[in-house]
């Protein structure tokens, strides 16, 4: 089947990200697919009415969230066989991600057009400034709320060797942190929070170490984890980069934390290997 969005002029349902925080983050397009929609199915009415308010748009804002996501399917079914176009927004972000709509998208697609109006991410901005290896990643959204069951979805990730991104809750952070370093061991991760907004904060370092700094837990948190280190060729391909790096005019120390960077290590793990291989001194300047 091949569903193109333009071709027909049917009533639509628009999937309409909004602002991760920063209000000035709202595309033009998203503007004027808010003002052109009959109706808004909001995840949080309220947030939603705070956004239209600010920039001066009036449309109906009916809810759609987690626990009533079937009956309010129905109702946006509804409208669009009353020839109604619907827009479709969460509290943050692109709906279906880690928020209600999937649902909704298995109703519509066959019947009428679903258009996605893309926006702001918060994995793709707490990805590309995080310093680990930008592709591939594996994007999982929530972690379980059991430990058991959390072990199990990080059990089944440990072997990927590309970075690994997660959302989680400002009070669960640490708790998960302390259950990815014992499924995963210390990998390098970093915390981000509060993204675009004034106080965006960045966390980095190996999970043992953030475990015990000081993290200020409120608000909600993208946690990114390097990949695991494959390790049959790993020392042979580490001591060739790091050569590599020293043979184009960097430090041996600039060269170990620049194959870090590529990999999404920690420096002292490329250290250790490097020391491992015999291709440098075993000293303290790491």
């Amino acid at each position: 089947m091949t569903r193109q969005s333009f071709v027909e002029n049917k009533p639509t349902l628009y999937l309409i990200s909004t602002p991760i925080g920063n209000l000035k983050d709202i595309t033009l397009r998203a503007l004027e697919t808010l003002k052109t929609v009959q109706v808004i199915f909001a995840e949080d009415t309220r947030n939603t009415l705070k956004l239209l308010s600010h920039y001066d748009i009036s449309k109906p804002v009916k809810s759609y969230h987690e626990h009533n996501k079937k009956s309010a399917a129905i109702e946006v079914f509804k409208h669009l066989e009353n020839g109604e176009s619907v827009g479709l927004v969460t509290d943050a972000g692109t709906p279906a991600i880690s928020d209600p709509g999937f649902d909704l998208v298995l109703l519509v697609k066959d019947h009428f057009p679903v258009v996605p109006i893309p926006g702001a991410s918060a994995v793709l901005a707490a990805l590309v400034a995080s310093g680990l290896v930008p592709q591939p990643f594996t994007f999982f959204g929530f972690l379980d709320r059991t430990t058991s069951k959390r072990g199990l979805e990080l059990k089944k990730l440990s072997g990927l060797s590309h970075t690994l991104v997660f959302y989680e809750r400002g009070d669960r952070v640490k708790t998960t942190l302390a259950d990815m370093l014992t499924v995963l061991g210390n990998r390098t991760c970093v915390l981000a929070k509060e993204l675009t907004k004034q106080f965006e904060t960045f966390y980095e370092g190996d999970i043992e170490s953030l475990l015990k700094s000081d993290i200020h837990e409120k608000g909600e948190f993208v946690i990114l984890v390097s990949g695991k280190i494959e390790s049959a060729n790993s020392t042979g391909d580490i001591l060739t980069d790091v050569k590599e790096y020293v043979l184009l005019g960097y430090t041996e120390k600039e060269a170990i934390k620049k194959v870090a960077n590529e990999l999404g290590v920690h420096k002292n793990e490329v250290y250790q290997k490097v020391v491992e291989a015999g291709g440098l001194k075993d000293d303290s300047d790491k």
